[in-house]
């Protein structure tokens, strides 16, 4: 008969241990990380399946966007998978750092500075998405130098808008015109103010993108380039319908840019070839001649 004893073959005792120790409903068990629930963080909330990037946390609710634009409320804890691998998403913490603040342009922030007065010299930007997209990125620089952007509706009239403006040494104007490339009617709008009485206190300088849109990096919006659209169809419209976006209306249209302007947070957000040509002109306007 098999001797029945407390220790095994190699001397160990098997009994030893006390099952209700500290910890012995842990034993064994696979720990499930936190996970803080940053913006563009993806991830799968694992009982609905649906799979997006954060957007926003408020009250220990996260907001998430799928591919589509969708967006989809869940509270924060447990039952999200990352790569596969689940955890549980918490609060992000708030920065200890004691360094200065930066604004969204990168620029040091001054505190409780009041806005300066503006100057008379301008910013000239083509469109109504364009100035959104200076303001929210250069705005507190702009609010510091008191720098007005204002948009013109198209580079057509800017003979007409100059006239009525009258540049001079302590009225500058600049410029920013999308899709400045080599034969564009852009192109030669920009070297007959170059060439003409305005020359020493008007620069236009501009992106080659064919709409402030293409600016902001695609993989901000989970693509790896922006897609291709022939030139039989407009532009925006062709985006979004690429994107499987709604794009029938123009307040789809709106809807399409807010959705790509929520995805910019800062400078690092934006195509060098954009951010470049802004700073050009801030400093443009702020020195007088």
């Amino acid at each position: 008969m098999q001797e029945r004893h407390g220790a095994d073959q190699y001397g160990a005792d098997r009994y030893s241990a006390d099952v209700l120790s500290p910890g012995w409903r842990e034993s064994g068990r696979k720990v499930i990380p936190n996970r803080e629930a940053v913006t563009d963080l993806v991830v799968e909330e694992v009982a609905t399946g649906f799979c997006g990037a954060v957007v926003r946390v408020e009250k220990k609710i996260v907001t998430l966007e799928d591919r589509h634009g969708k967006l989809r409320l869940f509270p924060l804890g447990g039952g999200f998978l990352i790569d596969g691998e689940p955890v549980v998403l918490v609060v992000p913490a708030r920065s200890t750092s004691h360094s200065r603040a930066r604004t969204a342009s990168g620029s040091l922030a001054v505190t409780d500075a009041p806005a300066r007065i503006a100057r008379a010299s301008r910013i000239f930007v083509e469109g109504r998405h364009d100035a959104e997209l200076v303001e929210k990125v250069w705005g507190a620089d702009l609010r510091i130098e008191g720098v007005v952007v204002e948009y013109i509706q198209g580079v057509d009239n800017l003979e007409v808008l100059l006239k009525e403006f009258r540049p001079g040494p302590t009225r500058r104007v600049g410029v920013l015109v999308d899709h400045l490339v080599a034969g564009s009617k852009e192109s030669r709008i920009a070297q007959a103010v170059a060439h003409g009485p305005n020359a020493r206190n008007v620069l236009v300088v501009g992106h080659p993108y064919i709409d402030v849109w293409q600016s902001v990096k695609p993989e901000r919006l989970g693509m790896a380039a922006w897609p291709s659209i022939p030139r039989s169809i407009e532009w925006k419209h062709g985006i979004c319908e690429a994107l499987g976006w709604p794009h029938e209306e123009q307040a789809d249209i709106a809807r399409a840019w807010q959705r790509i302007l929520g995805r910019v947070r800062t400078y690092a957000d934006l195509e060098p070839q954009l951010l470049g040509r802004v700073e050009q002109l801030i400093d443009f306007v702020t020195t007088e001649n």
